[in-house]
């Protein structure tokens, strides 16, 4: 398509991740907009990297509304934040099944020792209340994680 790579849109979903990471580190707030964009760019992606409308799309797209789904609740326990129930669903649309059970083990693993940072730093610093830990953080590290075996991967 016009000579366009689908590393193209690759290389700004890693630049959006990283937004979307230091700006719930600094506020604990991942923006809409910032989500509705990286689902909206799995759209020229899918047609560079060849997607057909069925089974391929209409398989990102289930993904996506399971990933959504089953993260919501986790949002209705009070366990996850609504900014990370967003990001998670537009980064399946970008990744098949296996890729996105990799995403959400990675994410799981980081959220944790984020987690435990998170809870070392609030006992050091003596607060008072619940721990607010940036999960927007471990799921950008994922998605980056997943990005950079894209491109080394092949070189193992």
């Amino acid at each position: 398509m016009w000579g366009i790579s689908a590393n193209v849109p690759v290389a700004m979903l890693a630049a959006m991740l990283l937004l979307a990471a230091t700006g719930d580190l600094r506020s604990r707030r991942i923006p809409n907009k910032l989500n509705l964009a990286i689902a909206l760019l799995a759209l020229p992606f899918w047609a560079l990297s060849g997607y057909a409308l069925w089974p391929d799309i209409g398989v990102q797209l289930a993904l996506a509304a399971g990933v959504f789904l089953l993260f919501a609740l986790l949002f209705q326990l009070g366990m996850m934040g609504g900014g990370d129930v967003k990001l998670l669903a537009a980064i399946a649309l970008w990744l098949p099944l296996a890729s996105l059970v990799k995403l959400v083990v990675i994410m799981s693993l980081a959220g944790g020792v984020l987690t435990l940072a998170m809870l070392v730093r609030h006992r050091a610093a003596k607060s008072e209340g619940r721990i607010e830990v940036p999960y927007g953080v471990a799921i950008a590290f994922a998605g980056m994680w997943l990005i950079g075996e894209r491109f080394f991967y092949q070189f193992g």
